[in-house]
């Protein structure tokens, strides 16, 4: 699929965002903060957040020697929070195993803690311009519908990996902006409910458009309802921590109004066990 290749890189050229993570220079450690909250979250809320965490952790060996509950506490509404005790650990990890530097090889961040294969190759052409295909949700999407003709992509495999290495230029600083503008035409454009194929830079090889748009399903998994639901819960249990002195409270005084009284102790048990959380003599704490 070579003619993919020139009006992809073309168009970002002229469409990319000014994301602060991909200024000239911005380091390592600046994306790789930026890859562990941009999971699940929108760049709208990451940016601030992001701005703020690397003013007060500029390096892996600041954030390392932080308590973990600072990490939890400064994640703030970021939601999945675990990803804020895994991105502490992974700091950890790069302090004791690579002298304070994020490292450049994808196996030895595939060994980092939280670290999957969009995140370590991510950092490897991003931060430091090595050739590897980077694939998130936004390009597969995109590879599903331009490449194989469907609506919608299928459960992640290595695959996706595969068909992207496929589309990759040899030169480096190219696959870079290749794999970087397939992320943000499924990001602006082929999006998942509303796809602007007017607007497309590759409509004229997209192989889903050439069959007539057909709905071929759609087997990505649902996330169940915010509303109510056990996340809810676990994130008003870890607000009342983090806004707490000494990120302490005793445990009958955390949400004891909640509607559901099951499910806060259900919700105070996940994050105790997530490692979000101790309790001891009564209190309930942010990990320490």
């Amino acid at each position: 699929m070579p003619d993919l290749v020139a009006p992809l890189t073309t168009w970002f050229r002229v469409h990319a965002r000014d994301l602060p993570w991909r200024a000239p220079g911005y380091g390592a450690w600046g994306v790789l903060v930026s890859e562990f909250m941009l999971q699940q979250t929108p760049v709208a809320r990451v940016i601030p957040l992001l701005e703020a965490w690397l003013e007060r952790w500029p390096t892996p060996t600041d954030l390392a020697a932080a308590a973990p509950a600072e990490a939890v506490r400064h994640w703030a509404n970021l939601g999945y929070p675990r990803r804020a005790l895994w991105l502490h650990r992974a700091a950890v990890e790069i302090r004791d195993r690579h002298a304070g530097a994020v490292p450049r090889d994808v196996d030895a961040l595939l060994a980092l803690t939280g670290i999957g294969d969009y995140t370590a190759r991510a950092v490897a052409v991003f931060a430091y311009g090595d050739r590897h295909p980077v694939v998130d949700t936004n390009t597969r999407r995109v590879l599903a519908r331009a490449v194989d003709g469907r609506s919608q992509p299928g459960p992640p495999s290595r695959r996706d990996l595969e068909a992207m290495a496929a589309l990759l230029p040899e030169d480096r600083s190219e696959a870079a902006a290749v794999n970087a503008a397939a992320m943000e035409l499924g990001a602006l454009v082929c999006t998942a409910r509303a796809p602007r194929c007017d607007a497309c830079p590759i409509a004229h090889a997209c192989a889903w458009r050439a069959a007539g748009f057909p709905d071929t399903g759609d087997t990505r998994r649902r996330q169940a309802r915010y509303e109510g639901s056990d996340r809810q819960a676990r994130g008003a249990v870890l607000r009342v921590l983090r806004d707490a002195t000494d990120h302490a409270a005793p445990w009958d005084s955390v949400i004891p109004d909640w509607a559901d009284p099951r499910q806060r102790d259900r919700a105070i048990d996940s994050l105790i066990a997530d490692g979000l959380a101790e309790a001891s003599d009564g209190m309930l704490r942010l990990p320490r």
